[in-house]
């Protein structure tokens, strides 16, 4: 983040009255009151460096005027928005885990207030009642939220130490505020953030998602000035300009300490990017912890907050804990939805993994170890889906990065968008399911997306299981001759017992399809280019592969 703030496409923003999906909207009044063992501010106003006022919330422990540790919840979703009303019955989330007062995503101020915490939930520079225009991400809310962090830790209740934690959007915020390094920042706990707009959040595959960003980019239109309008944003940049640099994180200058969380249910959304995250960002001291569970039921499960509060006592209280023998990686390694080992780990990627290269075998549908025969499938672009499978005669980790080299010819048609999956087939054939988005127990072991124009490599940063594509052209696809693709599949972890099978699937379409009905988050893309035929190539000189990461059991 530097240089000029981008000037996004803007809107009008939505009376925040009319949010008639959330609980009502208080004015904007100050308020003083004591509730469930807190005191409680509402309304306070926090001035930025430019002038603009916000509105923000602050709980503490009734009594407590002095050396209080503050957990900052930032998000767009209204400080009076809470979670124990809008979450669905299908997150998991047990109502009992949750008071009246918990922010959505955010951490509980009762619960928070009982372990000697105040809790700060902010409503950011043009949401809701907050003065100003609202900017999604980029360097303006990172600065806004340095200047929040920092009136925080004046406070004269506050020990001068302020920590950030929450799920997707309340855990994204923390890659652009902890950059800028504001002296009070103690912590960060990002607990499952993309870190990747293009890539994550908008273009999977440099495919446009056209379900989940849409709703979200309406759910933060709730402002008495204007807001970015995200959804159109994203439509009118489908190369990677300057638009998507306006977000990038620099997460190489993140140097406080850091707990983060992943899931492997949360493929097209944050597993990519808080993996990525971790890797990269530079904090001497950081953990993470990648689970195949439901993720808001995870954030509040009361083994998490355990871990939270350990790492929170740590860094913000100077605290013997916990977190002094805690491995550098905590894994689940899944066998089907609910049904997982937790594995400590020294690292992830695991060191110890053995990539071994699967062929694909057209004419047994099959993944074999040895180069078959030159073949292809042929199938209708839009409707019909190819799957190859190959059976495993003794137990088998799979956990890691992956990726597929498809040999594509397009017949009617200069382009492709191919969708891929990786599935668990039980010994009697069947699909196992797992753990898919908050809310889904089908899901697949792994998805992968890519539109063939978009198949330009970044050489810096590809590696052979984890090719990055440049998505600055389009190079349209020459009818009717092979042409190699390199398609990332995002990480996953699954063990297959003696007989049962993994099986890849190739598609022109969404190959999990949303519930009839059912409004819940979940990432489609239903604009696609795809006409014609498509056909795969296998075997001979156009070997289409898939580059698994087999891991051994450890000594």
């Amino acid at each position: 983040m530097g240089g000029e703030i981008f000037q996004p496409i803007m809107r009008p923003g939505v009376d925040p009255f009319s949010a008639s999906h959330k609980p009502p909207l208080p004015p904007a009044d100050y308020a003083l009151r004591h509730e469930q063992g807190l005191t409680i501010e509402r309304n306070c106003v926090i001035p930025l460096r430019d002038g603009t006022e916000i509105f923000a919330d602050l709980y503490r422990p009734e009594g407590a005027e002095r050396d209080v540790p503050i957990l900052l919840a930032w998000g767009p979703y209204g400080k009076h928005s809470l979670s124990n009303q809008v979450f669905w019955p299908r997150s998991g989330v047990n109502p009992e885990w949750l008071s009246t007062l918990t922010p959505f995503e955010g951490p509980d101020p009762v619960w928070w207030g009982a372990q000697g915490y105040g809790v700060a939930v902010v409503d950011p520079r043009g949401a809701w009642l907050s003065g100003g225009d609202f900017h999604h991400n980029g360097r303006q809310e990172a600065e806004d939220c340095a200047d929040t962090v920092e009136w925080l830790a004046r406070l004269p209740w506050s020990n001068g130490r302020v920590g950030m934690s929450g799920v997707s959007y309340l855990g994204a915020i923390q890659y652009y505020v902890a950059p800028l390094k504001p002296p009070a920042l103690a912590a960060i706990n990002v607990w499952e953030a993309f870190s990747d707009w293009y890539r994550e959040f908008a273009y999977h595959g440099g495919i446009l998602e056209t379900n989940f960003l849409p709703r979200a980019s309406d759910n933060i239109s709730y402002s008495l000035n204007r807001t970015e309008n995200t959804w159109e944003n994203v439509r009118a940049h489908p190369l990677m300009d300057a638009f998507w640099h306006s977000k990038d994180v620099d997460l190489e200058a993140i140097t406080q300490p850091a707990y983060m969380v992943a899931s492997w249910s949360d493929m097209g959304l944050h597993l990519r990017g808080t993996i990525e995250a971790y890797a990269r960002i530079g904090s001497e001291r950081k953990w993470l912890d990648v689970h195949g569970q439901k993720k808001w039921a995870h954030y509040y499960r009361p083994e998490s907050r355990q871990r939270q509060l350990a790492f929170f006592d740590h860094f913000m209280r100077d605290r013997p804990t916990a977190i002094a023998a805690w491995p550098n990686v905590r894994l689940e390694i899944r066998d089907r939805h609910g049904v997982a080992e937790e594995r400590e780990e020294a690292e992830f990627p695991l060191t110890r993994t053995e990539f071994e290269r699967l062929y694909l075998d057209a004419g047994q549908g099959a993944l074999t170890r040895d180069l078959p025969e030159q073949g292809s499938v042929e199938q209708d672009a839009v409707s019909d889906k190819a799957h190859f499978d190959i059976q495993f005669d003794e137990e088998t980790e799979i956990t890691g990065h992956a990726s597929l080299q498809l040999w594509l010819e397009t017949r009617g048609n200069d382009d492709a968008d191919i969708f891929l999956a990786l599935q668990k087939l039980d010994a009697d054939g069947q699909e196992v399911g797992f753990t898919f988005y908050a809310f889904f127990e089908n899901g697949p072991v792994s998805l992968g997306w890519l539109r063939a124009s978009h198949r330009e490599l970044d050489e810096e940063r590809s590696r052979p299981e984890r090719p990055v594509h440049t998505h600055l052209r389009e190079d349209p696809l020459p009818e009717g001759e092979p042409v190699s693709l390199e398609i990332e599949l995002w990480p996953f972890s699954v063990r297959f017992a003696a007989g049962e099978t993994l099986r890849l699937v190739i598609a022109g379409a969404d190959i999990y399809e949303k519930e009839e009905g059912l409004m819940l988050p979940f990432a489609l893309h239903e604009d696609t280019r795809n006409r014609g035929t498509h056909v795969f190539h296998t075997g001979g000189a156009h070997a289409s592969s898939l580059l698994l990461p087999f891991v051994p059991a450890k000594d």
